[in-house]
């Protein structure tokens, strides 16, 4: 074994049990199935179902500019992330009626083959509005970040390098300081530029020679090196002693029905090794957050009965940011699929969330073919 990687591993080992011992199992739910649980009133209205063509619909989200609703999702012919995928936006003044989908962006050649894009969330700063995406090409290699702005949600500038190599799962969210970090599935990038366009720097609980990229086929191989389950797709909240919490979804043979988790002290600039927490997923995205009154809230899957259905989508409250223990059923309403594809699956897919007037709004590919938005009232504290 070479010096270098044995004491990285050594690095881990103390890292694991000196530094934050115990730390993920402090972080839980109380989920075992949704018999008993509270039903969430709702209103829902579908954005997008195809017809004819562009059959795969996934990674969605959704914001409020300028008294509109806007959606942005990952539109490709009729697989998962294959060659040819682009990004589309959809805009409503009401959130029941949403206008025809437009194209926010489309992949470039690599050769002769189209590259892959994938929607990567909003930013807001002043009167402009930044919307992401990611690309690689058809092999998941050479992998960018881009993002477009726009300053009325409808006209978008030309494609703008961010120069990391980030895929992300969601966008940049501020921490209490004001920077902005991306939620990726291994790395972290942050910026202090508050509009978000430029001085990212990548960070990741990964020495910097385990990966080059960081995209949906780049997370297996590095958790090898340090023997920890495949890890992808964080989102992360900050707790009031500034500690930020990432949780990650375990998934491939790694899934064993628990979030991982991996937490930063120092605002984003280093990562501690991931651990195991005590929440139970069903091997999907998710989505944390805070509530105007403080509280923890989080919108996912936490089903571990029947792997991969993604079914009931959940709504879970925490008063400390540990024990998410208030938790309400939001939907389990099946959607049935018009057009079989690879890795079309999941009742309820990769849910993001906007607070907005005392709703959550939640936005959900059905079977990562159709667009769906949700929105209830906040449940009061109990």
């Amino acid at each position: 074994m070479p010096d270098s990687k044995f004491s990285y591993i050594l690095t881990i080992v103390f890292v694991l049990a000196v530094v934050y011992p115990g730390q993920a199992q402090e972080i839980r739910n109380n989920y075992k199935d949704d018999k008993g649980l509270p039903r969430l009133m709702i209103e829902r209205t579908m954005i997008y179902e195809p017809d004819t063509n562009w059959f795969y619909s996934h990674h969605p989200s959704i914001t409020y500019f300028k008294n509109r609703f806007i959606a942005i999702w990952s539109n490709g012919y009729k697989d998962e992330d294959n060659p040819g995928q682009r990004v589309v936006f959809s805009v409503s003044n009401d959130f029941s009626h949403w206008t025809k989908i437009k194209t926010l962006a489309v992949p470039s050649f690599t050769l002769d083959t189209q590259n892959v894009l994938t929607a990567a969330g909003f930013h807001q700063y002043h009167d402009t509005l930044i919307a992401y995406y990611g690309e690689y090409t058809h092999d998941k290699k050479q992998t960018h970040l881009w993002a477009k702005t726009s300053e009325d949600g409808e006209h978008w500038s030309e494609p703008i390098d961010m120069h990391v190599a980030v895929n992300p799962n969601h966008g940049p969210q501020p921490t209490k300081s004001g920077r902005l970090v991306i939620s990726g599935n291994f790395t972290f990038p942050y910026t202090d530029d508050k509009k978000g366009l430029s001085g990212w720097k990548m960070t990741s609980f990964y020495a910097d020679s385990l990966y080059k990229e960081d995209n949906p086929d780049t997370y297996e191989a590095p958790s090898k090196v340090i023997g920890i389950p495949p890890l992808c797709e964080g989102s992360f909240y900050q707790t009031d002693d500034s500690i930020i919490h990432m949780l990650l979804r375990a998934t491939d043979d790694g899934w064993k029905g628990r979030l991982w988790l991996t937490e930063s002290k120092d605002d984003g600039l280093h990562w501690s090794i991931p651990t195991e927490t005590g929440f139970t997923d069903n091997d999907s995205k998710f989505h944390f957050g805070r509530l105007p009154d403080k509280r923890f809230y989080y919108v996912g899957i936490p089903d571990t009965l029947h792997h991969s259905e993604r079914n009931p989508l959940v709504f879970a409250i925490s008063n400390d940011g540990k024990f998410f223990n208030q938790q309400y059923v939001i939907a389990d309403k099946v959607y049935k699929m018009k057009k079989d594809g690879i890795w079309k699956d999941g009742q309820y897919g990769y849910p993001h969330t906007m607070i907005l007037n005392g709703y959550i709004y939640v936005i959900v590919s059905r079977l990562k073919e159709s667009m769906e938005v949700i929105r209830f009232k906040i449940p009061r504290k109990k």
